[in-house]
């Protein structure tokens, strides 16, 4: 059954983790080259191939006993949120213009730089996490592609104002803070039992 409330607490963490990631200044660098609708449709699609690859990893999780399974996701997110505080700010990767604006190589281009760039990602592996903690693929599936979808089109279409307004290092200490919570939760129902 599909839930709301795990869809959209997905949403917001997933989102907030994403933003201050390469993916949004990737996104905007296509966007300001080639025709944003071409662009989003590759970047969506290999956003669908790492929440499917997260959530059949975290369904997996959900095999295990339940206070192990909370244990670990408590201490993955306190990890995840220790790369947020203390990571140094990544450098813009370059990206190769593909030699025509058609649909394909456009889109292709979009595609492959994202599977690659995002392969293994913080937010991957969140995903994963989070598909464990509430073990409802369907409804973490939804969540993480429509916040993954949200961050990349805000790139493709205005990352730039974005960034004017709204400081990275305080979407960095938002998320950080929302990933300390869900890990203490996760730790508690790991000792609570």
């Amino acid at each position: 059954m599909f839930s709301f409330t795990v869809a959209a607490v997905v949403f917001g963490v997933i989102f907030l983790a994403e933003l201050p990631d390469k993916t949004a200044l990737a996104g905007l660098m296509l966007g300001t080259r080639y025709r944003a609708s071409y662009v989003f449709a590759g970047v969506a699609a290999a956003f669908l191939v790492h929440v499917a690859l997260a959530i059949a990893a975290g369904s997996v999780l959900t095999l295990l006993p339940h206070r192990l399974v909370q244990g670990v996701v408590g201490v993955l997110f306190l990890a995840g949120a220790a790369v947020l505080l203390f990571r140094k700010g990544e450098d813009e990767e370059e990206v190769k213009k593909p030699a025509d604006q058609s649909f394909w190589k456009v889109s292709g281009a979009g595609f492959m730089m994202i599977l690659v760039a995002e392969f293994g990602d913080l937010t991957q592996i969140m995903t994963a996490n989070l598909a464990a903690r509430y073990d409802d693929p369907l409804s973490v599936g939804v969540g993480a592609v429509l916040a993954l979808w949200a961050v990349a089109g805000l790139g493709i279409l205005g990352g730039r104002t974005l960034m004017k307004y709204v400081p990275l290092k305080l979407i960095t200490k938002v998320a950080a803070g929302v990933m300390l919570l869900l890990a203490g939760f996760s730790l508690y129902e790991a000792i609570a039992g």
